[in-house]
């Protein structure tokens, strides 16, 4: 029998990611489908329970999205949030009128009846709403559980077919007692057990791996980032030595970067295959400026090199990759009629005759739960806190053509800067730092010299998801202490700049 889960139907909602987030928090799998997809697929997964997202459309619009009617016949508890709320009070015979104003943001909620949902829930708290649309008649056989000053029905129940609707995102952060809400309906109303862990999916991914895999062989290419190298030690825990890791040095790499997280992957007991392709990537890069064109030529060199090193290894039955969920649902999140299938991944462009079939371990977790996966797996702290870092790597963070010499000086640089920032404990506390090398050179004095040399600058921004990002505010003291440092130590160097945008309107990269 396959995990209990939360089945979420999304209807467009920019929250429906954050629902998905808040079940599996409290240890419940969930997936997330388009609202027209095909729920028979689902028929044999013990799924518990459904959740209507939020969504833009309208009721008043005959082309909004519908389910189809065999959908409300099925004997699984609802809980239909905003959009999903108004679909319930159709389709058990409510009236809806359109609102004349929209209302949108934080308003007090007052339970009106707690029944199962609202048990221990404050009378009075605070929800974010969302609805263009209002219920002026109840549907059949429901009660208002909830209203606004502005809304008489802003929550309603039929606890009989364990049906019930809010108009309000009880997944957001502003909505208070919305993690309260939500688990009444796992545990009160769904009755799950949420046995959902870090534990049980090791065990059930070690499973899955072996039952498909077989004796097969597995080729991972392995980036030094978190993703890859938990998908490793998964993939090795399942396989062993049929699971060939290789790790490309495409010499755009930071620091010791290659050196170390080598060592570190084999402490691990991990099947790698080092491969140091620095001269071939930097001979293609060499006089490049155009950063498109950077990108393309690291991505044709690492397929060149990893199909080279599949060669010498022999026969490969599957490649792995360290896809996460977020890419998964981005390929087939509800876009209206049409799908869209976005190609993410980092070894897009493989030549057909590789004919290798793909295993994904990491397909239905977020970043947060790798990182969770990779310290229960044995990854230390250091590794799993790291900060994301670029396919292209130090390539897109020098502005205009890349040298062996233009890379030694950012690689000092930035092994400077995130060495004080874990000094001063400003590491963790940061999504993403790095420093940039500016393709202008500036006057400076030294000692009684006048020098004219390059200008770097530092970014640090802080974000929860990279959609957003906010520029770090690190302590002017410490960020004079950083500049001072590099200007005295790396050679080339007299001038250290902070960047503080925020994204958007700058994107995180500077390339």
């Amino acid at each position: 029998m396959s995990h209990e889960m939360i089945l979420i139907l999304d209807f467009g909602s920019q929250y429906t990611q954050l629902i998905a987030r808040r079940v599996r928090e409290a240890n419940v799998y969930c997936e997330i489908v388009p609202c027209n997809v095909d729920l028979n697929a689902y028929a044999d997964r013990n799924v518990s329970g459904y959740i209507l997202s939020g969504g833009p459309a309208s009721l008043a619009d005959p082309d909004s999205p519908r389910l189809d009617p065999s959908f409300y016949e099925q004997p699984q508890p609802i809980l239909g949030v905003c959009y999903g709320m108004q679909l319930l009070a159709e389709y058990y015979g409510g009236e809806l009128v359109k609102s004349t104003n929209r209302e949108y943001g934080a308003s007090t909620f007052r339970v009106v009846d707690d029944g199962l949902l609202f048990t221990g829930v404050t009378p009075e708290n605070r929800v974010w709403m969302s609805h263009g649309d209002s219920i002026v008649k109840l549907p059949d056989g429901f009660r208002v559980v909830g209203s606004t000053d502005s809304l008489k029905v802003a929550a309603i129940a039929d606890e009989k077919k364990k049906v019930y609707g809010l108009q309000f995102h009880p997944e957001v952060h502003h909505t208070v007692e919305g993690e309260k809400i939500l688990h009444n309906f796992l545990f009160k109303v769904c009755g799950l057990k949420g046995d959902w862990t870090t534990e049980s999916f090791i065990d059930e991914a070690i499973g899955k791996i072996r039952n498909r895999v077989g004796d097969g062989r597995v080729l991972l290419g392995i980036s030094g980032g978190v993703d890859s190298s938990v998908a490793a030690m998964l993939l090795n825990r399942a396989i062993g030595d049929n699971l060939h890791a290789v790790f490309v040095d495409n010499g755009v790499l930071r620091k010791n970067e290659f050196v170390e997280v080598g060592e570190m992957l084999e402490s691990l007991g991990i099947n790698l295959h080092k491969v140091d392709a620095a001269e071939l990537f930097l001979e293609r890069l060499a006089g490049v400026e155009d950063p498109e064109k950077k990108r393309k030529i690291i991505g044709n060199t690492f397929i060149d090199v990893f199909e080279a090193e599949a060669e010498k290894i022999g026969r490969i039955d599957f490649l792995g990759q360290g896809t996460l969920y977020p890419d998964v649902i981005e390929s087939v999140s509800f876009k209206g009629p049409s799908v869209t299938i976005k190609s993410h991944h980092n070894v897009g462009g493989l030549k057909e005759q590789m004919k290798l079939k793909l295993i994904e371990p990491l397909r239905e977790l977020f970043k947060d739960e790798v990182r969770a996966l990779g310290r229960a797996l044995g990854l230390s702290e250091k590794f799993v806190r790291r900060h994301p870092f670029p396919g292209p790597g130090l390539a897109v963070r020098i502005l205009g053509a890349v040298s062996r010499e233009r890379l030694n000086l950012l690689r000092e640089v930035d092994a400077i800067f995130i060495e004080e920032l874990h000094k001063h404990n400003l590491y963790d506390e940061i999504w993403q730092a790095f420093a940039v090398l500016l393709p202008v050179k500036t006057v400076g004095v030294m000692g009684d010299e006048r020098t004219y040399e390059n200008v770097v600058a530092l970014r640090a921004v802080t974000s929860v998801d990279a959609m957003t990002a906010d520029w770090a505010r690190i302590d002017p003291d410490i960020l004079a202490y950083i500049a001072n440092r590099i200007i005295r130590n790396v050679k080339g160097v007299n001038r250290v700049t902070y960047d503080i945008s925020s994204k958007p309107p700058a994107t995180i990269e500077w390339e």
